[in-house]
């Protein structure tokens, strides 16, 4: 009876620490899954507003992204200090523990501070059509630690924003227009006059040829077999691919209906016989 009594005066005695700590602990996870919530909340709220105001989709998820993982950061630390973690302690161990993980994901992190510098130096923008690291497309989005692509056959190409920094960017897109370089060979038999007039017609009648810069056409090469022309056209941007191939076929039509002629390598062998 006596360890009876003993026992019951003992969890008399245990029973008020345990209760505060339940409550702290079903406070805590609380704290965790409702500040997650609202982080999540206002990461998202943060890019509507952004793009609302007209800022690119990709500087609105990027700041979107780091914001959520700040708010993140910090309910976590709230519910641990809630639970009855020493935080400051804790932080100091997070700090020594990023320090080897930093080291080990040296890779990750360069990764993290090209997405940044992606961000304020803005060499593209989502929309844009680039050549980086080998690869040709638009920019579908840049995140953290990738830069997404689509290339012009639909396939997604995902680049590590270190290879986008380290490497040489071609930005078709920065510019409204672009001039198109063409090299146009005839035979040396064709009048020169008639295929400059030919081309000129060509272009005259093209809509999406633009007047300013005028474009010009002249002989720049007599080559091994042919007269080459160059013919130097400014467009807007988006009518660039598909102008190229409409004048070289409308060329190509146009040279034949007029007799014009269009070289292409040969050979010719001599046979001689001795007597």
């Amino acid at each position: 009876m006596n360890e009876l009594e003993q026992w019951m005066d003992e969890g008399s005695q245990w029973l008020p620490w345990l209760t505060e700590k339940s409550v702290s602990i079903i406070v805590g996870i609380l704290i965790f899954f409702i500040g997650k919530f609202i982080a999540r909340k206002v990461a998202d709220w943060l890019e509507a507003r952004m793009l609302k105001s007209k800022v690119d989709s990709a500087v609105a998820g990027f700041a979107s992204s780091i914001l959520y993982a700040l708010l993140f950061a910090g309910v976590v630390l709230m519910a641990l200090g809630q639970i009855g973690v020493e935080t400051t302690s804790f932080i100091a161990i997070l700090g020594a523990a990023g320090l080897a993980v930093g080291l080990a994901l040296q890779g990750s992190l360069s990764n993290f501070a090209s997405g940044v510098l992606i961000i304020l130096l803005r060499p593209f923008k989502t929309g844009d059509f680039v050549e980086v690291a080998g690869q040709m497309g638009t920019v579908n989005r840049i995140e953290l630690f990738h830069t997404y692509l689509r290339t012009l056959d639909n396939r997604s190409v995902i680049l590590p924003n270190s290879s986008v920094m380290d490497d040489t960017i071609i930005n078709y897109s920065a510019q409204a227009t672009r001039r198109l370089d063409l090299t146009v060979g005839i035979s040396y038999d064709s009048d020169i006059r008639q295929a400059r007039e030919l081309m000129k017609g060509i272009l005259e009648n093209d809509e999406r040829v633009l007047p300013d810069p005028a474009f010009v056409i002249f002989v720049s090469e007599l080559a091994d077999s042919s007269v080459n022309f160059s013919v130097r056209v400014w467009v807007n941007s988006g009518d660039l691919l598909q102008f190229k191939s409409d004048l070289l076929e409308k060329i190509k039509y146009t040279f034949d209906e007029n007799g014009v002629g269009i070289p292409y390598p040969q050979m010719d062998v001599h046979l001689s016989k001795d007597s």
